[in-house]
């Protein structure tokens, strides 16, 4: 008779197990490590990129300034007064493409305390209580943000005059 040889698969060595885990391991890690760097490198780079966008904010708006600044100059050389008032213009425009624009309350407005800053409360006829009666100093918005308040005079409630019957 003939032996039959079967073979069987061998099982591996503690050694080879072994080896083949920390194989695995050093894969992993190895995975890991480029996977950190990478965060790194995107958080660097979001950095960089949010400091460059808050040095370089105004860039549009300086940009929008420099015709106001070469008509004042223009204007200051000739001693024309009528090339302020298209400076004055020009200023608004940039203002505006910028998103800023002008708090100028008029009379009878409702005062509003977020926007506008009282300098002073006087009696005014026919005024309501708590409303504006006078601009001294217009404000100015960044899209909803105040970035000076309109500086306004207020309308007080009459005081009552004190009657005789009232010392009495």
């Amino acid at each position: 008779m003939q032996e039959e040889t079967v073979q069987q698969p061998q099982e591996k060595s503690l050694e080879e197990l072994l080896a083949e885990a920390q194989a695995k391991i050093e894969e992993q890690r190895d995975t890991m490590m480029r996977a950190v760097a990478d965060a790194e490198n995107a958080r660097k780079r979001a950095q960089a990129e949010a400091a460059s966008a808050r040095k370089y904010a105004l860039e549009s708006f300086a940009e929008g300034l420099l015709p106001v600044v070469d008509s004042l100059e223009a204007a200051l050389k000739t001693g024309d007064t009528s090339g302020v008032e298209l400076t004055l213009k020009q200023m608004r425009s940039a203002l505006e493409k910028s998103s800023v624009r002008e708090l100028d309350p008029r009379p009878g407005e409702r005062f509003d305390p977020h926007r506008h800053q009282a300098m002073a409360a006087v009696e005014a006829a026919g005024a309501e209580p708590n409303t504006v009666v006078a601009t001294m100093q217009k404000g100015y918005v960044l899209h909803d943000r105040v970035l000076r308040p309109a500086l306004v005079t207020v309308a007080k409630a009459a005081a009552d005059p004190i009657s005789d019957k009232d010392l009495d």
